[in-house]
């Protein structure tokens, strides 16, 4: 085993698998709560991380028209737009590069939860032996191994194994990806929510391309992995997005943009006399008739 393989195992993998097995105990055998659990705890320990990283994004946002500004004022100096806008990001307390590590730090997280759940279900003996070495021992709690074998069924799913649900229609079985789908809503969601709108075209391009493909991406690997780790996704993008609004204080995400947009428009000021009326307000039709 590689130094890489056995350090991950060991602040990771394995306290994640017992991590599992006592979250099941407590919760009544149920693994489902269990992953949900799971989720939480960790969304807790990378809350520091992921707020400092969801503040910066919206301070990237607000920084976005004096940007633009530089851009278009050094267009024809590369060297001096660079130094500008690194001025401007340190005057506004802003690393353009801080979002970097919260999202390097989820991918070790999420294969270790992945091998967590399919070892602690343990679908073959060979797997059930090699669950018992990892195991920690508790004084004062049960020990681990008593839990096993664990229940893996939940209502249509076998958590352990990738979503295969079909339903005859006409005589041809149609694949029915539940847990898949819901997977793709909530990531395009919680893409949708914490990603604000940009007025740069590339830009805006590019967050729809991210939009477009992130949520196919997970859904990908939803569709073809465990359903356990469709759950812990589900949970994960849900709680993303309580967070962001907790962090930022923007609620309006929970909201069509549209309608959010329509009620932060200030009311168009009265005309005054002799000034054209603005578009969308009400012509003086009775005053021109009453001068008539």
């Amino acid at each position: 085993m590689n130094p890489i393989t056995l350090v991950t195992n060991l602040l990771f993998f394995q306290p994640l698998v017992n991590l599992l097995l006592v979250l099941y105990a407590a919760l009544g055998r149920n693994f489902v709560l269990a992953i949900v659990a799971l989720t939480v705890l960790i969304r807790l320990l990378l809350y520091p991380l992921m707020a400092q990283q969801q503040r910066a994004a919206k301070k990237m946002q607000e920084l976005q028209p004096r940007l633009q500004e530089l851009q278009k004022k050094y267009a024809k100096d590369r060297e001096k737009l660079a130094q500008e806008q690194m001025k401007l990001y340190k005057e506004a307390g802003v690393n353009p590069l801080g979002g970097c590590l919260p999202l390097l730090i989820q991918f070790p997280i999420l294969i270790a939860v992945y091998q967590a759940i399919i070892h602690v279900l343990a679908l073959n003996p060979m797997a059930v032996i090699d669950l018992a070495k990892l195991l920690y021992r508790f004084n004062g709690f049960p020990a681990l191994a008593t839990l096993l074998p664990i229940q893996s069924q939940f209502l249509l799913w076998d958590l352990g194994r990738p979503e295969r649900i079909f339903i005859p229609v006409g005589g041809i079985l149609i694949p029915l990806p539940i847990m898949t789908l819901l997977v793709i809503l909530t990531t395009w969601w919680s893409q949708k929510v914490m990603t604000p709108p940009s007025t740069d075209p590339q830009t805006r391009m590019t967050t729809q391309l991210m939009n477009l493909y992130m949520p196919l991406f997970f859904g990908w690997i939803s569709y073809n992995l465990a359903v356990g780790l469709s759950i812990y996704f589900i949970v994960t993008n849900l709680i993303s997005v309580v967070q962001f609004a907790l962090v930022t204080r923007d609620w309006r995400g929970f909201l069509a943009r549209r309608f959010a947009r329509r009620q932060e428009m200030p009311a168009t000021p009265p005309s005054s006399s002799g000034s054209a009326p603005s578009v969308g307000s009400p012509r003086p039709r009775r005053k021109a008739r009453e001068s008539r």
